[in-house]
């Protein structure tokens, strides 16, 4: 049982099922395109699950065709009289996209994205974001801004390198160049590329198996993970030990001692 409250938004289905958290972006017809509403939802939305014990894992998808085309930048700066002042997306972007990646890296269970046609822009660096990325063989992983004319945003900077290398990355954001499904697999951006049609059915297994696995020790790892990338060897064993002081303490870390002993399947509930 869950004990927070979560709710759909325009553009933005929120569901609660077991302990799997999914969302799913919902404007088909604008390529599932984020606007405001749609991330302020999906912020609200992470942000409940790290502090709720009954989410295990938190699902990623679009509706139809492909799963995020970016920014819905053309709705924002609709007319003459809707464009931005300058200073105002230095002073927006930190409660929107720069808000809702650090989310994604920081809660402390998995999150599993699953995508088709295109990820572009934020819908790309969500993906990267995420601790696990299906893609399809034939989806489009792209960064548009350099043939916009403006700059990355959204951790795209910060991301890209640590996930595919300061080369490949070069390519994404300098060069535009798009990357498809199969490449992204192989290139290290996404987890596992497979066909159209066995999308979601890899997903719901992933899904699965994480959300059977020890909650408090993944939640922990994935911290381990994020944080060991700036820190020293030290300050890094430091908190590996406090890592292993907390997960040792925990009931799934007892279930799994008990299930090797009789040479079973443990049977992890999260705690």
């Amino acid at each position: 049982m869950t004990d927070q409250t979560y709710r759909s938004v325009d553009g933005l289905v929120v569901e609660v099922s077991g302990a799997v958290l999914r969302l799913r972006l919902d404007r088909p017809g604008r390529r599932n395109a984020i606007d405001d509403t749609m991330m302020a939802g999906l912020i609200e939305a992470v942000d409940a699950a790290g502090r709720d014990e009954g989410i295990r894992v938190i699902h990623i998808s679009g509706t139809g065709d492909h799963f995020c085309g970016g920014a819905d930048i053309v709705a924002r700066n609709a007319g003459e009289q809707r464009r931005p002042r300058v200073g105002a997306i230095q002073r927006r972007l930190p409660a929107q996209a720069h808000r809702l990646l650090p989310l994604l890296c920081s809660v402390q269970v998995p999150v599993v994205c699953a995508v088709q046609g295109w990820a572009a822009g934020i819908g790309l660096q969500i993906a990267t974001a995420a601790d696990f990325t299906v893609a399809t063989d034939d989806a489009r992983f792209w960064e548009p801004f350099s043939s916009r004319g403006f700059t990355p945003d959204s951790g795209a900077t910060w991301l890209l390198p640590r996930a595919i290398g300061v080369a490949r990355a070069r390519e994404m954001l300098l060069l535009g160049r798009e990357v498809g499904g199969t490449e992204a697999a192989a290139w290290g951006l996404v987890h596992r590329a497979v066909p159209p049609g066995d999308l979601d059915r890899v997903t719901d297994e992933l899904v699965g198996t994480l959300a059977g696995g020890p909650t408090v020790a993944l939640g922990l790892t994935k911290w381990l993970l994020h944080a060991g990338v700036s820190l020293s060897l030290d300050e890094h064993l430091r908190n590996e030990g406090f890592a292993m002081e907390l997960s040792s303490r925990s009931e799934d870390f007892r279930e799994g001692l008990s299930a090797f002993k009789e040479r079973r399947t443990p049977e992890f509930e999260g705690r």
